[in-house]
């Protein structure tokens, strides 16, 4: 109990926010899992437990904040409208919600409260089986900047940012809230070597480690 207390606080000093969930998010659900055995064991102990679960909660939300890598800036002016539709993810720095997949797309619409569906599907190659994830996305500031958070979970978002588009919004290069997480996107299945390199660039100006990115298969 003690080392997830720890890392809870590590977690609040980085700013780490995975997608969909952080890493502060899943040890919170652990923690709280603990919490509910111990309430049921030790009745005695429901004022505090309640207590610490209420402040366990309040750190899990307030640490994970979206955010932009830093020297990074969003595209701005930015029209979502040209941005909706269906991209094929052409690269990414992977992670374990994504791994094994291929053939990823994400595919973007408005929501009647204004905001944007995320729908995004790849195909599992360990598990032979399509998997997919529905979120939601709203603009942090105002919707002429592509600064946005995500949530596929609740009330907890991460950080999208596009930070690199073609003026006919057929490419694009979005940073999450940290170096982390970095994905390359087309609405072909093929990326040119030009914007390849101009993208590669810029991420590894950032700070990216471009060698670590992998290059998703789609066929």
């Amino acid at each position: 109990m003690q080392s997830k207390m720890q890392a809870l606080k590590k977690c609040s000093k980085t700013g780490v926010n995975p997608f969909p969930l952080c890493a502060c998010q899943n040890i919170c659900a652990s923690y709280l899992l603990g919490l509910f055995k111990m309430t049921i064991m030790k009745k005695t102990y429901r004022n505090t437990l309640l207590f610490a679960t209420l402040a366990i909660l309040a750190a899990a939300y307030t640490s994970c904040k979206v955010s932009i890598p830093n020297g990074a800036t969003a595209v701005k002016p930015f029209d979502q409208d040209k941005y909706l539709g269906t991209w094929y993810e052409i690269a990414r720095m992977d992670f374990k919600f994504e791994k094994n997949l291929k053939s990823v797309t994400a595919t973007y619409s408005k929501n009647d409260d204004g905001s944007i569906k995320v729908d995004n599907k790849g195909y599992d190659m360990v598990k032979k089986k399509w998997k997919q994830s529905i979120g939601k996305a709203k603009f942090v500031k105002g919707n002429d900047e592509a600064r946005l958070k995500v949530s596929f979970f609740g009330p907890f978002y991460a950080g999208y940012n596009v930070i690199e588009i073609d003026k006919d919004y057929q490419y694009a290069l979005i940073a999450g809230n940290n170096l982390d997480y970095l994905w390359i996107l087309s609405r072909t299945k093929q990326i040119p070597d030009g914007v390849k390199a101009n993208y590669l660039k810029k991420a590894k100006d950032l700070g990216y480690q471009t060698n670590d990115l992998l290059w998703t298969i789609q066929d």
